[in-house]
């Protein structure tokens, strides 16, 4: 099967393309609010329905939160997993929008034309790139290049209660040879790339508890050990001089990254000065001696998200309070153990205590990085067909926050991930005039198309 024609009506239906990517945005799937169930259900019927144009068995599955849509189109090549959430974020505060989150229309800006509503980017515009390279090789071939699995979620956006479970409980029939993600982006907006690491994470918020009640600071001020004050010298101590984590054990089953790895990313010519200068910072605060895109994706971090105690309104209330409290999180990579970060964090606390004084937690959940096995070949073969969509050679990245459903494909389905997507650092994802630029949905679509025949090439 050529790969020619397929681009070539990609080209042409782009503008059927782009209203049927619209038909979808203006379903208001929001996951969070009980209120739009029923629209998530509309969404998920939607792509059950859409896929089924396409040729696909294709179904509702019920979950106790939103259905999952599950479809299968059979064919030849390997056999792909294809991954995206129908789901979008609520659009609060509405009066931000310059027009309704829920009626799309195509814009045209000083940066070229973009499509504007919610779910533009996250991740309906993403989920339908894949789709429509698949509506493209069966309108002109009759089949598709590999066997696909598509599945599509409704509830990332709202901590994927359902994931887990129905992975576990459908996982014969969602194994495949590699999966496909589309939540990601460019790497500066222009470089095209496969994320293979993904930080893992660790959240506790901590209480230190003093005296039984705030204290008057003239009477009891120097006499009385404050419990700020404790707190304020255990965050001090999370870190040394050159900016390591002193959590004992923390660097347990950190790696370095490959010779190879360090060159490609050093190829990229990310700006750190530039970077950090975009939020009025000049400085790199991470590790000594390492490079502004390791700290970002390749070296875990310890930080703190709130802190809190005392009297927190207009003037001066003189107590020593009773209590003080801090958010403090931790990102992981590599083979980092949560739940040993987090027993070591817990004892270095209780170890740092005065005597009277008593620490609780509050863990908000644990996860381990997930790191994908690029030795696989399809990797440097998606890498390469990526690559010849795009004016520059597309990269193997990391990225410094979670996508946890990478993670449960290793974990419970027992294959790699691969995550390509075409988002950018300015398309607004979880605010108000959320967009996606048209080049990335019609070079995105075309990607697919490349990627697709070059794995079921190299399959054969």
């Amino acid at each position: 099967m050529s790969l020619d024609p397929v681009l070539s009506r990609i080209d042409s239906d782009l503008p059927s393309s782009l209203e049927r990517l619209m038909d979808l945005m203006r379903i208001p799937s929001i996951s969070t609010d009980p209120a739009y169930d029923e629209d998530c259900v509309r969404a998920a019927t939607w792509l059950a329905e859409d896929l089924r144009s396409l040729g696909a068995e294709a179904s509702l599955r019920e979950t106790p939160g939103h259905p999952m849509v599950v479809g299968h189109i059979d064919g030849p090549g390997p056999h792909l997993l294809f991954y995206g959430h129908y789901d979008v974020q609520p659009v609060d505060p509405l009066d931000l929008w310059d027009r309704d989150p829920f009626d799309p229309q195509v814009e045209e800006t000083p940066n070229g034309r973009v499509i504007r509503g919610r779910g533009a980017s996250d991740d309906k515009g993403q989920l339908m790139t894949f789709v429509e390279a698949c509506r493209a090789w069966k309108a002109e071939h009759g089949s598709l290049p590999c066997k696909i699995t598509f599945f599509f979620e409704g509830e990332e956006e709202s901590g994927s209660p359902s994931l887990v479970p129905f992975l576990k409980e459908n996982a014969e029939e969602l194994k495949a040879d590699i999966a496909l993600i589309c939540d990601t982006g460019l790497f500066d907006n222009r470089v095209p790339a496969i994320t293979t690491m993904l930080r893992g994470m660790v959240k506790e918020e901590i209480t230190i508890t003093g005296p039984s009640r705030d204290l008057h600071s003239g009477g009891y001020g120097g006499a009385a050990m404050n419990p700020i004050r404790v707190l304020c010298k255990i965050i001090a101590e999370l870190h040394d001089e050159n900016g390591r984590v002193t959590v004992p054990g923390f660097y347990d089953g950190v790696h370095e990254i490959s010779d190879e790895m360090r060159e490609q990313w050093e190829g990229l010519g990310f700006d750190h000065k530039a970077f950090l200068g975009e939020v009025g910072l000049s400085e790199l605060a991470g590790e000594a001696g390492r490079s502004a895109l390791e700290m970002l994706w390749a070296r875990p971090t310890c930080e703190v998200n709130g802190i809190g105690g005392g009297y927190q309104g207009a003037g001066f209330k003189t107590v020593l309070p009773s209590k003080a409290q801090a958010k403090i999180s931790f990102r992981l990579v590599g083979d980092q153990d949560p739940q040993a970060i987090d027993k070591s964090f817990r004892d270095m606390v209780r170890a740092m205590l005065p005597r009277d004084f008593e620490v609780s937690f509050d863990s908000d959940g644990a996860a381990p990085a997930s790191v994908m096995a690029i030795d696989d070949p399809a990797f440097e073969t998606a890498r390469r067909a990526l690559g010849d969509e795009w004016p520059d050679d597309a990269a193997f990245i990391g990225s410094g926050g979670s996508i946890p459903v990478a993670g449960y494909f290793q974990t419970v389905l027992g294959m790699e991930s691969m995550l390509i997507g075409f988002a950018r650092d300015d398309d607004q994802i979880h605010s108000p005039n959320e967009k996606y630029d048209v080049e990335s949905f019609h070079k995105g679509t075309r990607s697919w198309a490349r990627i697709l025949d070059a794995l079921a090439a190299a399959k054969n």
